[in-house]
């Protein structure tokens, strides 16, 4: 289920297996639309009569470059005697994915070598009415369904532009894509393909005895032929050699922003935190939705995904981001928030990263009545982590547009969403997404978010709202110890179910 060195720009997302074959490519938002829809991009070898496809056959270590999220992927095939090494990257700027492939001898003999790219788009996320095509204004393969555009090309040592490629059909008796015409070392090319489409290039390098030979291929994103065009002719005046060069300068200066003592940590525990930091980046979108996780494999077996912005998940991550020194990063989260929170001051479970309100599992009614198919803790959490971003940044001009907004909107939801006996929240859906009643989890995160409205209260002058706030709070805190502690156990329970004038405890420990 997880995915293996991802690459991003905020834009635009590409996800490998573990055995490096493309499988995820969203554009233009991070986790919104997969244009692989989780199919395999293949990635082939053709050399001495034989084609091997980047599998079991290869010994593999994928990993990044330094601090940066330029790939360092290492591939070997002992059979057929050769080592290849790859650097993948999204540029920084332009919507284009790159890839420099370097191949290394290993046989002693000069030979030729012939790379080939397979692509299995699906785009908008299926593959009804796409079409494939050799355009020779760019010279280059061009996936297209209305206003989404994957333009495909390559240099080989001596020139540039797509020299050996087929356009076909995928998914029917008999056509299982332009990937098995390469298996012979060659393709038809067979110049247009429409419907569910997919299409092959590939990369002839003459090889020097114990030598090596480099190549470059790329895909560039855009909503309009234009734009693609224009990516691509970007790409061949600027070189991908110095697009490689200054994304990795750039991941590099934004991972290494601040200087840290790890004390005597090994230094092997700073790239894992700066690899972390890095990834992170990766599935945030650009327009602010810090996305859960973007893998195609669950759609296979739950028909859903987690390419969601959940509100809990978001506040950990913003929170944590902070705390590193990253508050520019998850500004325009907090923006997402206030725009997608309800009138009444809530989030709903989850978001698309357009805002949109995503896939719902919570019923409306529960036992009877109606009830908000929330989880009350994501709102409150979402307080708890703006309140850590000012501490980090100090930026007070950026937290006054969201005080009205989202502050004491949903500060004062959570104020008026309690039973008014207990003081505790109203039932809601746990953080497991799975019970229904009062958590100690969500408790604790409602006291969290009114302490961070109190403290925003006070910062700008409300001291009457900043003492209610704390005072709901104080009286949250009362109820949560009156009756979700259990005694006998000398712990908090993990959940309450109302009973009579108080709670029957649930006793399981939440883990």
């Amino acid at each position: 289920m997880p995915k293996d060195i991802p690459v991003s720009n905020g834009n635009l997302l590409f996800n490998f297996d573990s055995d490096y074959q493309i499988r995820d490519v969203y554009f233009p938002l991070i986790g919104q639309e997969n244009h692989s829809k989780g199919a395999p991009f293949r990635f082939g070898v053709w050399v001495d009569g034989q084609c091997s496809w980047m599998g079991s056959e290869w010994e593999k270590d994928l990993r990044y470059h330094d601090s940066s999220l330029v790939t360092d992927v290492f591939l070997k095939n002992d059979s057929l005697g050769l080592e290849l090494r790859c650097h993948d990257v999204v540029d920084v700027d332009l919507n284009v994915y790159i890839k420099k492939i370097e191949v290394k001898d290993l046989k002693g003999k000069e030979r030729q070598v012939r790379l080939f790219f397979s692509h299995d788009f699906h785009l908008y996320g299926n593959d009804i009415g796409d079409t494939a095509y050799f355009d020779p204004r760019t010279r280059s393969i061009i996936h297209y369904k209305a206003n989404r555009y994957f333009l495909i090309n390559c240099c080989e040592p001596e020139t540039c532009g797509v020299q050996h490629y087929a356009c076909g059909d995928k998914d029917a008796p008999g056509r299982e894509g332009t990937w098995k015409d390469a298996e012979d070392g060659e393709l038809s090319g067979h110049q247009i393909s429409w419907g569910s489409t997919d299409s092959t290039i590939g990369i002839w390098l003459h090889l020097p005895s114990g030598g090596n030979a480099s190549a470059f291929y790329w895909v560039a994103a855009g909503t309009h032929y234009h734009e693609v065009a224009q990516l691509n002719h970007a790409v061949l005046e600027k070189t991908p050699t110095e697009l490689i060069k200054r994304t990795s300068n750039y991941w590099g200066a934004w991972a290494n922003k601040t200087e840290r003592s790890f004390a005597d940590l090994p230094t092997s525990v700073a790239d894992i935190f700066n690899r972390s930091l890095l990834v992170l980046r990766t599935q945030i979108d650009n327009r602010g939705a810090i996305i859960a996780a973007n893998d195609s494999d669950i759609v296979r077996f739950g028909r859903d995904t987690y390419s969601y912005m959940w509100g809990r998940d978001g506040a950990f991550v913003a929170a944590a981001l902070a705390k590193a020194g990253y508050t520019h990063v998850c500004m325009k989260f907090f923006d997402f928030c206030t725009r997608v929170l309800s009138e009444e001051g809530y989030l709903y479970q989850h978001y698309n990263p357009d805002g949109s309100l995503a896939s719902n599992w919570h019923p409306w009614v529960v036992d009877g009545k109606t009830v908000l198919p929330i989880q009350e803790d994501s709102t409150a959490l979402i307080l708890w982590a703006l309140w850590i971003h000012y501490e980090c940044s100090k930026d007070i001009e950026f937290i006054r547009p969201l005080y009205d907004k989202l502050i004491k909107k949903s500060a004062d939801f959570l104020v008026a969403h309690r039973d008014p006996e207990t003081k505790l929240p109203i039932p809601c859906y746990d953080l497991w997404e799975e019970r229904f009643g009062v958590h100690a989890f969500t408790v604790a995160a409602v006291i969290a978010g009114l302490r961070a409205a109190s403290n925003f209260a006070r910062l700008f002058q409300d001291a009457p709202l900043a003492e209610h706030y704390d005072n709901v709070a104080e009286e949250m805190k009362d109820g949560l110890t009156r009756h979700l502690y259990h005694a006998g156990l000398k712990r908090y329970a993990r959940s309450g179910y109302r009973k009579g004038k108080g709670y029957g405890l649930d006793e399981v420990i939440d883990v």
